[in-house]
């Protein structure tokens, strides 16, 4: 039963307090709340109460134990203040008290005091959340040899793809020498006119189909559309064309074409010969341009960011050169499986199918691995994107214009003097080692078993040079370096024609060496062309790169488009158009190898007088910048010095708990995390 001395007061501070809602229940006007107020006056401690509205004493007290704010005087005059009690047990936090359903919300009862010390609280902890440290953002991913896991999954896919597609080319390439040179009724003769009169208008052709492709299909619909006529094609060609090769030849027709036009002119008409040889060649030729310079680098540079270029391309070089390798010992494998068959049995033709079955299953791997990178891959957005910046727009120069930028710098003329000297040197040697190379190897099986081991070792040689030539570079400066390949092609290019116009007093020497003046010829051309294509690839390249950073910004563009121009087809199709006027005037290659000798020899010597002349001119413009750049630093360091003197006395930066940066005058705030790019 409640006190009647107690409901009257409460009844009548209800009636005088306008704060009161009247929707308040009344509750807990007990023995215990008479007890509880009791203690607090006497200065006990209260008892803990057994109701299900009680609290801790820790705990605020319910609404019917404090008067109400507007009545605050009132309950002042009335009852004594009660002291704390003599030990409070930490504060509960707000969300762990439990709140009987029973009991008002305090807000409404306490009013506009209670409200504004809990603002003043909630501003307090917003300060006190400030100084909190903010924090570390999470790392980007799981790491695999210090490398993001994430990055790794397009690199992994593009290295197997590209490792893949140089496989296939070391196989296409080496097989394609085999057809065309051993065929028969051909020879080593056919391929400057293979090289100027069929595949260069098949380049351009396809080019052109290309640009009118890629204007209409989506990027993976054109992946898909080059790619699986070469892997059809080189399919059918072992399977299909090359065992009906006597019937789909016009051998009768070429025949009657030689006896009328004479010997000089089994080059061109072989090409007609063996119409379907050649067009294995020129898919072979495109292979390399298309698929690997279009297909591949264009699909490459479209998913990967400028700094995972920077450091992963580079490997991709040095794993083509591996593929070099594995791929030569696959050719030499497939080349000496006739040896296994019984008589009767075209052993090229098996080899060759052989071959193509593995060109056609490792086409359709990198088809499988474009497909997985774009369905898997490309569509996690976690992944960092490559920033797409608009192209830049290359001066497109004609002809006429071309000759007036050649002309006009000297720097420019023996940077162009070194690029067609070595797409000449290199095709007037090639050629004519191949002759000879066919001379010792007439059988198929046995030119490809030798070719296997020239790829293997070119790509040992390679990879070896790759890896010295950032030595020779650093150590012995950019003239060694960029006169190492011309000083290789003269040295090994003079033994190579002095064997074949020389030989035969060498006979006796040679012979106790167990080989002959072709076989020595063989291997010395053998050697010409791994350390002159070694050397091209490692430091022939990069210093040609190298001579183009002196230069003004205006030359620059200007000289490397007229070069494009003018010097890398003259460079390409030079030797082979030289060969070809050799033929058609001395009847064949062999008898025009004097010829091609001595122009070889002035070729490689304008060769080194260029580079040597570059390397002065080089020399100079470099320490020119060089000097500029001290000038410009030393200009810069004193203004730096200054401005820093300056700041020391202007706003000072004030180092926050959270690792930002604060300005007094401003407040404003610089974090690391906000301040680095987003990738």
């Amino acid at each position: 039963m409640h006190d009647p001395l107690i409901m009257m007061r409460y009844r009548r501070e209800r009636a005088t307090c306008s704060c009161f809602s009247p929707q308040i229940r009344v509750s807990g006007f007990g023995p215990a709340t008479r007890r509880r107020r009791r203690g607090a006056s006497s200065g006990a401690p209260p008892r803990e109460s057994a109701q299900p509205w009680s609290r801790s004493p820790s705990s605020t007290p319910g609404p019917p134990s404090l008067p109400a704010p507007g009545c605050a005087s009132r309950s002042r005059a009335r009852a004594p203040p009660s002291p704390p009690p003599p030990s409070r047990r930490p504060p509960t936090p707000r969300s762990s008290r439990r709140r009987d359903p029973l009991l008002p919300r305090r807000d409404a009862v306490l009013g506009h005091g209670l409200l504004k010390r809990r603002a003043g609280g909630a501003q307090a902890a917003a300060a006190a959340g400030a100084a909190v440290p903010a924090p570390l953002p999470e790392e980007s991913g799981r790491k695999f040899l210090g490398v993001n896991m994430k990055t790794l999954k397009k690199i992994v896919p593009l290295g197997l793809m590209f490792f893949c597609i140089l496989f296939n080319y070391t196989i296409l390439r080496d097989t394609k020498d085999v057809l065309v040179v051993t065929a028969k009724g051909s020879s080593a003769e056919i391929i400057p006119f293979l090289k100027t009169w069929v595949n260069l208008p098949m380049a351009i052709g396809f080019m052109l189909l290309y640009t009118k492709l890629s204007n209409v299909l989506s990027k993976e619909a054109l992946f898909y559309t080059v790619i699986f006529p070469f892997i059809a094609f080189f399919g059918a060609f072992a399977f299909v064309l090359y065992p009906l090769r006597n019937v789909i030849h016009p051998t009768a027709l070429a025949d009657k074409l030689l006896a009328a036009l004479g010997p000089s002119w089994l080059g061109p008409v072989a090409i007609l010969r063996i119409w379907s040889f050649c067009l294995f060649y020129v898919m072979a030729e495109l292979w390399g341009s298309v698929v690997i310079s279009v297909l591949f680098w264009g699909f490459a540079n479209q998913i990967t960011t400028v700094d995972e270029a920077k450091e992963f391309y580079p490997l991709f070089g040095l794993g083509a050169n591996i593929a070099l390798i594995f791929s030569g010992r696959t050719v030499k494998y497939f080349s000496n499986l006739r040896k296994t068959l019984g008589p009767g049995v075209d052993g090229w033709e098996v080899s060759l199918k052989g071959m193509m079955s593995i060109v056609v299953i490792l086409g359709l791997v990198i088809t499988s691995i474009y497909w997985g990178v774009n369905k898997f891959v490309l569509n996690d957005p976690s992944l960092p994107k490559p920033e797409r910046k608009k192209k830049k727009e290359k001066p497109k120069l004609g002809m006429k214009e071309s000759m007036k930028v050649l002309l006009s710098s000297r720097y420019v003329r023996d940077l162009a003097t070194l690029v067609v000297a070595y797409g000449i040197s290199i095709n007037l040697v090639e050629v004519t080692w191949k002759s000879k190379l066919k001379a010792q190897f007439p059988s198929p099986n046995e030119y490809s078993a030798f070719m296997g081991d020239f790829s293997t070792a070119t790509g040992i040689a390679t990879f070896t040079m790759m890896l010295l030539g950032r030595i020779i570079l650093r150590k012995f400066g950019w003239g060694v370096a960029a006169m190492i390949t011309p000083t290789v092609l003269l040295l090994t290019g003079v033994g190579f024609f002095s064997l074949i116009l020389f030989g035969q007093p060498l006979t006796p020497m040679l012979a106790t060496m167990g080989m002959t003046p072709l076989l020595a010829a063989v291997y010395v051309g053998a050697l010409q062309n791994i350390f002159s294509k070694s050397a091209k690839y490692s430091l022939f390249d990069p210093c040609k790169e190298m001579a183009y950073i002196p230069l003004d910004e205006d030359m620059k563009v200007k000289g490397k488009a007229a070069i494009d121009v003018v010097c890398n087809p003259l460079g390409k199709s030079g030797g082979a158009l030289i060969q070809q006027f050799m033929i058609l005037t001395f009847g064949s290659l062999a008898n025009s190898t004097p010829y091609l000798g001595g122009i070889l020899l002035v070729i490689v010597l304008a060769w080194l007088g260029a580079a040597s002349s570059l390397d002065k001119q080089f020399s100079s413009l470099a320490k020119e910048d060089l000097k500029k750049e001290k000038a410009a630093k030393e200009k810069v360091e004193p203004t730096l010095l200054k401005a820093s003197a300056e700041e020391t006395d202007g706003p000072v930066e004030v180092e926050k708990a959270n690792g930002s940066l604060t300005s007094e005058t401003t407040g404003a705030e610089s974090s690391p995390s906000n301040s680095s790019p987003v990738q």
